[in-house]
């Protein structure tokens, strides 16, 4: 048995600690807020700052993991290095941990030293230095928190009418105390991807079937797999996803994120854990689960292989006010359609916009996927998140 120390412990982390529960693993789930919902599964919690280095010393210290297993931003990660030298696993590694937290790292991993196709982008410190990075770049453009996570802070300006406001909401959005932002060129797209991509400490590394997503607010509403990609396009993400993630080191899931173009591939982004789009994989698309394969690799433990096994969709459902006491009414209603099924995350606060739950629809491979979206989304439709009352 080995001890888990989680750093983060939303409804990604939830799902993380149960399939390391069901491998028998300790699981102590450390987060901002009280009762967030990996807390709810795991052996123990803590509150804490993760942006307070001493804090997270203190509590590596009490519990002495053996592994620690990040799941947000947040994190004051140059601590990783420390930790490592002192033998404890960081999932997936220190150096992942660190260059994937921050875009411009990333950025300059995959552009400057991998080569990989990107947007254009500028980086920008002040709002100035934002006008001048747009005169460069052009508009449309995309702007975006050097750290954040579930596409907060993020905008597209469209007008330089949009440019004081998406400063302001990316100062906004930005996790932890870093001001910068990147700025990107507008990528002419058909599609976006995730390629869920799993790198072992000793096998070959693996890739799911591509997972397609619409995003609204930067934030994904839908996801579903398989995504009908042409297999050159796959052949090249996996190729992308294979040499960025060997830079990175270490083993376990990465959501890979790729932009598909009438220009070929362009890499997007990367998270070294299960990604939001990915729960879509919760629909048994697969033999094992995103988590599942996460839970396996950071243990060490084998994967024989990665089957896609029906085709699935998850759409979110959002909280549409504030408050706390939270609670869901329509759930009989949602649970009454076939080939479906409804996770509630049990966030004890809601906000608005929020993602509160995910409802999941599947079907048998070749099923049109217009056809399993319409019913997930009537799904989550059925589903309100109301606060103020419950327990």
């Amino acid at each position: 048995m080995k001890k888990i120390l989680l750093l983060g412990s939303g409804e990604l982390g939830k799902e993380l600690t149960i399939a390391l529960k069901r491998l028998g693993q300790y699981v102590v789930a450390v987060d901002s807020y009280h009762d967030a919902p990996a807390q709810q599964m795991a052996d123990e919690r803590e509150v804490i700052n993760m942006l307070d280095g001493d804090a997270l010393d203190a509590i590596v210290a009490k519990h002495q993991p053996d592994l620690i297993v990040p799941e947000i931003e947040a994190i004051r990660t140059e601590r990783f290095y420390d930790y490592e030298k002192q033998g404890i696993t960081v999932v997936p590694s220190a150096k992942a941990a660190n260059f994937t937290m921050n875009r411009k790292a990333i950025r300059n991993l995959a552009a400057k030293e991998l080569g990989l196709q990107t947007a254009h982008y500028r980086y920008a410190n002040t709002l100035e230095q934002l006008k001048e990075a747009i005169e460069i770049i052009g508009i449309p453009c995309v702007v975006k928190p050097i750290m954040s996570s579930s596409g907060k802070g993020q905008s597209t300006i469209k007008s330089s009418d949009d440019i004081e406001k998406a400063w302001e909401y990316a100062q906004k959005g930005k996790r932890g105390d870093q001001t910068e932002i990147i700025v990107e060129s507008f990528v002419d797209f058909y599609a976006e991807i995730t390629l869920l991509t799993v790198t072992q400490r000793n096998g070959e590394t693996l890739f799911c079937a591509p997972i397609g997503h619409r995003q609204e607010r930067g934030d994904y509403m839908e996801s579903w797999q398989p995504a009908l990609v042409k297999p050159e396009d796959v052949e090249e993400a996996k190729r992308m996803a294979a040499a960025v993630t060997n830079a990175l080191t270490g083993a376990g899931i990465w959501g890979v994120e790729f932009f598909l173009t009438n220009k070929g591939v362009y890499f997007s982004e990367l998270s070294p854990r299960p990604h939001d789009t990915g729960m879509v994989t919760l629909a048994g698309t697969q033999n094992f689960s995103e988590f599942e394969l996460h839970a396996r690799t950071i243990l060490g433990l084998p994967i024989p292989e990665i089957t896609l096994e029906r085709a699935g969709v998850s759409a979110v459902i959002l909280a549409e006010n504030e408050g706390s006491n939270v609670d869901y009414i329509g759930l009989e209603e949602a649970l009454s359609f076939p080939r479906s099924d409804v996770r509630i995350f049990r966030k004890p606060i809601a906000r608005v916009n929020r993602r509160m739950a995910v409802a999941l629809a599947y079907d048998k491979i070749g099923t049109d996927i217009e056809e399993i979206k319409k019913r997930a989304i009537e799904i989550a439709g059925k589903i309100k998140v109301v606060v103020g009352s419950g327990i």
